[in-house]
């Protein structure tokens, strides 16, 4: 192996980032969430939505086994639909991931700053205090990455086997517990008032409220898409992509169910009724398990942004790449690291959280949008890939699955649909029962015009 290629991310450190993507705060900070909506089904419902999940997640890795290029859905797109397709689907992206990056670094600066300083005083200081540790965060994940592949793998793999670790122990200390004569407490769970709606949780479970609470769960597992943005920095992406992106899929499956179901056996009621920052600190009164979880919560949550910040840039650099905006933007320093990129993204992360003053909830459809146009494109292309009807080349040499490749695809679209039919676009589009001008202007700039000015330049460049 090269000494070039031995800076790549390896097998297992692919299988790190994909976790350190899917996993942040949720199961930390709001794990009863989908127990609110299906009780003590909780558990078969993650089950559903895992293998939802893992359906997609093998399209996607069926994607990479043709495309070996940065990009992913980008990358995928372009080679499957051609060079339009594929520079709207990476100019959208882009700019949705960016946002969503600056969403989750806003996330992890409130919740410390919510766990360590006083309320009155944060509340009184909050935009002030909110940007300093925004920008000292972001500060931080730049040196990270600056600073070489070796320590961006060495912080990745580290964030990511601390938030495993917090939680694995917290489901065996869960079990052990119950096995050494701890009451369990899974069937009282009919019994605890719902805080929300002052209502027993005795829920009489059926298909329409199993598939609500089973995309709200799906939503948890959703981040394995923006694995191979980073597929230059991987050693053969073609043959590690497939394979590791499964193998998160599972092991993330195993932990939420594993600590769904300790939650429910060992205190049901405070998960539900805790006012706690770290909800799941609340199922436990052992004072060292409680460190481990709230520890292992601030390590999740600075994780998924070191993913977000290897991910985000290396969208922009893959359209550099080919040409379709200046190629500058994809020069490397002497470290292998895409400065240029990184730098317009992190500007970009930056400067929208600020300039809606960290209310940024109502722009968030533009993520959403941009998964639904993942979640259809790639699984068409790999069809695509599969019967030769490319546009671009793609490696000759894969190997070719009918089940995975055709089979699980057109489920993967079918899914897709169905999470296009459900997803709650009234709530996305008001605030307060009122129009939010908010998303619909962002829809707009994101989606149309922004894309419609790029596209002008690109063609009076070419």
């Amino acid at each position: 192996m090269s000494n070039e290629n031995a800076k790549k991310l390896g097998f297992f450190s692919i299988v790190l980032l994909t976790i350190n993507s899917i996993i942040g705060s949720g199961i930390f900070l709001s794990p009863s969430a989908v127990v609110l909506s299906s009780g003590k089904y909780a558990p078969v419902v993650y089950f559903a939505a895992a293998i939802f999940a893992a359906i997609l997640a093998i399209s996607f890795a069926s994607a990479a086994k043709y495309v070996n290029k940065a990009g992913a859905a980008y990358a995928y797109a372009k080679a499957a639909f051609g060079a339009n397709v594929g520079f709207y689907v990476g100019i959208t992206r882009f700019f949705a991931a960016a946002i969503a990056w600056g969403v989750m670094a806003t996330a992890v600066v409130k919740t410390v700053l919510g766990l360590f300083i006083e309320k009155n005083y944060l509340n009184e200081h909050n935009f002030f205090l909110v940007t300093v540790g925004f920008l000292v965060l972001m500060f931080v994940l730049f040196l990270i990455n600056i600073a070489g592949s070796k320590v961006f793998k060495f912080i990745n793999s580290l964030s990511a086997i601390g938030k495993i670790l917090a939680l694995i122990v917290t489901i065996a200390v869960g079990f052990i517990a119950i096995m050494l004569g701890a009451p369990n407490h899974f069937n009282d769970i009919e019994s605890i008032v719902n805080p929300k709606t002052n209502e027993l949780l005795k829920i009489d479970m059926d298909v329409e409220l199993f598939v609500g609470a089973m995309i709200a769960a799906f939503y948890a597992f959703t981040g394995f898409e923006s694995v191979a943005s980073g597929a230059n920095d991987m050693q053969k992406p073609e043959k590690n992509l497939p394979k590791a992106i499964p193998l998160a899929i599972l092991i993330v499956a195993f932990i939420y169910i594993g600590i769904i179901l300790v939650c429910l056996m060992l205190n049901p009621k405070d998960l539900i009724q805790s006012n706690e920052t770290v909800v799941l600190v609340s199922v436990f009164e052992n004072e060292l398990i409680k460190q481990i979880i709230f520890w292992g919560s601030l390590v999740s949550m600075f994780g998924i942004n070191v993913a977000a910040s290897f991910h985000t840039p290396r969208i922009l650099e893959a359209i550099a790449n080919e040409k379709q905006i200046p190629d500058f933007i994809a020069q490397r320093t002497s470290n292998n690291f895409p400065l240029i990129a990184f730098v317009i993204t992190i500007f970009l992360a930056i400067l929208i959280p600020i300039s809606f003053a960290y209310n940024i909830v109502s722009i968030l459809i533009i993520s959403s949008i941009s998964r639904f146009i993942q979640f259809l494109l790639v699984p068409l292309g790999v069809i695509m890939f599969y019967y030769g009807k490319n546009k671009e080349e793609i490696i000759k040499s894969a190997k070719k699955n009918f089940v995975t490749d055709v089979l699980i695809s057109i489920l993967s679209i079918a899914l897709s649909i169905f999470l296009l039919i459900k997803f709650n676009w009234v709530k996305q589009f008001s605030i307060d029962n009122s129009i939010n001008y908010y998303a619909i202007i962002s829809m707009m700039f994101g989606y149309v015009f922004m894309p419609a000015l790029l596209f002008f330049v690109k063609n009076k460049r070419e």
